[in-house]
């Protein structure tokens, strides 16, 4: 650990103790070459995995997401920041079920996400997740987006 003062590799821990329920460990250091004492936090940094619909388990990728909202939005009048709130707001969903989050969480989520800003681009998305084989599906889904509205 380079001390943060003088950057000297010569730092020794002289107490350490679990912090945030053990979630964390504080480490207090001093600096052998300057004196200096400093803490450090130890966390887990535990990733988030994603299992599809065939069971397998992959680590979530927040730029598919991205893809799958540049699809639905393409062409339509949606704001660069908002698309970036929404992926805020998908990837904040996706963390609150822990650490294994399923595909069909996700796509509630992005389904949401499009239902609050743009009608087109949530059908488009909803065409492709929801499997979509005629046009009764696009009319029972644009009925269920309209008693929303109204709701």
């Amino acid at each position: 650990m380079l001390c943060p003062f003088c950057a000297s590799e010569e730092t020794r821990v002289i107490d350490s103790r679990p912090v945030d329920s053990g979630s964390a460990i504080r480490r207090r250091r001093v600096c052998e070459a300057c004196g200096f004492r400093f803490t450090t936090y130890e966390r887990a940094d535990v990733p988030l995995i994603v299992r599809k619909r065939d069971d397998r388990l992959e680590p979530f990728e927040i730029d598919k997401v991205r893809k799958g909202l540049a699809h639905a939005l393409a062409d339509r009048p949606v704001d660069e920041k908002v698309r970036e709130q929404m992926l805020r707001a998908v990837r904040i969903d996706a963390e609150g079920h822990g650490r294994l989050v399923t595909t069909d969480d996700i796509g509630k989520a992005v389904l949401e996400q499009l239902a609050a800003v743009d009608e087109v681009a949530y059908l488009r998305f909803a065409s492709v997740y929801k499997e979509f084989e005629g046009t009764g599906d696009f009319e029972r889904e644009m009925a269920e987006l309209q008693r929303r509205g109204d709701a």
